[in-house]
C-alpha cells in the first residue's frame, strides 16, 4: 500500500515540477518527493504491507 502511496507522491512531485506550478515551501515538488521517499523506505523495509499478523505456521 505504501508502494502507490510512493508513486502517486512521485507523480504528483513530477507534476508541479513539469508544469512549474508555483506552490509554497510546505508544498514544493522537492518536499513531496522526500515524502514519497519515505513511504518507499517504509514500503521496503516491511511496514504497511498487506498481510497483518504472522499469518499461518507450518
Amino acid at each position: 500500500m505504501l508502494g502507490i502511496a510512493a508513486a502517486v507522491l512521485f507523480f504528483i512531485a513530477f507534476l508541479i515540477n513539469a508544469a512549474d506550478i508555483a506552490t509554497n515551501d510546505v508544498f514544493s515538488s522537492g518536499n513531496i518527493m522526500l515524502l514519497g521517499l519515505m513511504a518507499l523506505a517504509l514500503h521496503v523495509a516491511g511496514i504497511g504491507g498487506s498481510r497483518m499478523g504472522r499469518g499461518r505456521g507450518r
